[in-house]
C-alpha cells in the first residue's frame, strides 16, 4: 500500500484548498482512508475518515465540520479533502492514512504529508 498526498500550499484566511491522496496497492472499496494533521508543536490529530466499503464519512474534529469535506473516487483510488473557510489554526502537515476495513483502529499505511499554511 502506498499513499501520495498533494495539493497543499499557502493560502489566506478564508481561502480554500483541495488535498488529494492517491493510493496504490489496494482497492479503495476494501479500505478506510483518513486524513490526519499535525501542527507545529502539537500532537497529530485525526480530522476525517471515509469508509470505502460503506461510503460513510466521519469527522472527528468539531472545528472542521461544515468546512472540510472528505470524498473518494473508487475509479482512481483517490481520496480528496476539500477545505473551505480556512483559518490560521488549520496550518499543519496533513497526512492521509489507510486501514483495511473500517475507520476504527490503527492505520497501518501513511503518506509523506503535505504542508498547508494559512496566513492571517
Amino acid at each position: 500500500v502506498q499513499l501520495v498526498e498533494s495539493g497543499g500550499g499557502l493560502v489566506q484566511t478564508g481561502g480554500s484548498l483541495r488535498l488529494s491522496c492517491a493510493g496504490t496497492g489496494f482497492t479503495f472499496d476494501d479500505f478506510a482512508v483518513a486524513w490526519f494533521r499535525q501542527a507545529p508543536g502539537k500532537e497529530r490529530e485525526g480530522v476525517t475518515c471515509i469508509s470505502g466499503r460503506e461510503g460513510s464519512t466521519y469527522y472527528s474534529d468539531r472545528s472542521v465540520k461544515g468546512r472540510f469535506t472528505i470524498s473518494g473516487d473508487y475509479a482512481t483510488n483517490t481520496v480528496y479533502l476539500q477545505m473551505n473557510s480556512l483559518k490560521p489554526d488549520d496550518t499543519a502537515v496533513y497526512y492521509c492514512a489507510a486501514n483495511q476495513g473500517s475507520c476504527i483502529g490503527e492505520f497501518s499505511s501513511w503518506g509523506q504529508g503535505t504542508q498547508v499554511t494559512v496566513s492571517a
